[in-house]
């Protein structure tokens, strides 16, 4: 997929999402319910990805973005 298309597919996205929001007053409650939960999924697999960035990223790095020399792999070579 080409990055034109992307751009695209997520415009299309995005207009549909803002067409959603401006129905949403007149809604079933249903409807309500369903949206807020689709949403509160979105937002917590975005939640657990900055977590888990953020947790890979303090592992490799210390605190002042220097690696931890304790954490360094060490290659094994062959003997022959």
């Amino acid at each position: 997929m080409s990055s034109e298309g992307f751009l695209k597919e997520m415009q299309t996205i995005g207009e549909k999402f803002l067409l959603k929001l401006q129905k949403l007053p007149k809604a079933d409650p249903v409807e309500i319910v369903s949206f807020c939960v689709v949403l509160l999924f979105i937002v917590t697999v975005l939640v657990l990805m900055i977590i888990a960035c953020s947790c890979c990223c303090y592992s490799c790095c210390s605190c002042d973005g220097r690696p931890d020399p304790r954490r360094r792999k060490i290659q094994v070579r062959p003997t022959a």
